[in-house]
């Protein structure tokens, strides 16, 4: 908490990913993001803290929805265009426990989440990403699944 407490968060902003799962499922992700500047540790570093849902509509009522929250570290590339990488584990609390032939066994599962992405010139991102969700073998079975997604950043 103290490495928060040093910091100034920038405003937060609305972050927009459309995807798919693994198990071919469509995926839409809306959360708000805010990033907090860690340049006085290292100059290229921010922490990044996202919060909202994951949306997951199946086939035959296997829809699926989870809360989200996603701690990640962003370290900017220093390539022109604003290039940058992140890398975060965070937690997903879902409301079912299928998703389609997946038996996820808990609504907790844990986020490993790896990102690249763009800074534009209005301030918003263009960015793509890879979440990994699973219970981290909590209970059996542990059917994990991934979330690959296009992502744009609209800085409000």
């Amino acid at each position: 908490m103290a490495l928060l407490a040093l910091s100034a968060p920038a405003p937060a902003d609305l972050n927009v990913g459309l995807g798919y799962t693994s198990e071919s499922t469509p995926a839409l992700r809306l959360t708000l993001d805010q990033e907090f500047d860690l340049s006085r540790w290292h100059p290229r570093l921010d922490l990044r803290l996202a919060t909202g849902v994951l949306l997951l509509p199946g086939d035959d009522a296997d829809d699926n929805a989870a809360w989200v929250v996603t701690p990640a570290f962003r370290y900017d590339l220093g390539a022109p265009g604003g290039a940058y990488l992140e890398a975060g584990l965070g937690a997903g609390l879902f409301l079912e426990t299928r998703l389609e032939s997946r038996e996820l066994s808990t609504a907790f599962q844990f986020e490993n989440r790896l990102a690249a992405g763009w800074r534009l010139a209005h301030g918003g991102e263009l960015g793509l990403s890879a979440i990994h969700y699973s219970n981290g073998r909590i209970k059996r079975p542990n059917d994990g699944f991934e979330v690959y997604s296009l992502n744009y950043r609209l800085a409000l």
